[in-house]
């Protein structure tokens, strides 16, 4: 069971990373997945979530209208399309399936 994010890094506000979430070990499309964020000095907090089949997803209100969730099942993936970056989406982002974590990829938002 191994979870492996990437796509993390630095860049100005208003700029777009993509995020990938690849996922082994598991039956990918018995989990709903989801993202994280944990910034210095506070709690992680569910950025969005994507269900089993893909069908549905859910947003924080902040990142609403700029990040996208999707997956793909034949590639064990999921990716977080992140636009109009901000200062405060700095942070380390995880992927989340059942009780399995990925170490995070760091998201630094800066001028």
């Amino acid at each position: 069971v191994r979870i492996v994010e990437s796509g993390g890094g630095l860049v100005q506000p208003g700029a777009s990373l993509r995020l990938s979430c690849a996922a082994s070990g598991f039956t990918f499309t018995s989990y709903h997945i989801k993202w994280y964020r944990q910034a210095v000095g506070k709690e992680r907090e569910l950025v969005a979530l994507i269900t089993k089949d893909g069908s549905n997803t859910t947003y924080a209100d902040s990142v609403r209208e700029r990040f996208t969730i999707s997956r793909d099942g034949a590639k064990n993936t999921v990716f977080l399309q992140m636009n109009s970056l901000k200062s405060d989406d700095t942070g380390v982002y995880y992927c989340n399936l059942g009780k399995a974590w990925g170490q995070g990829t760091q998201v630094t938002v800066s001028p």
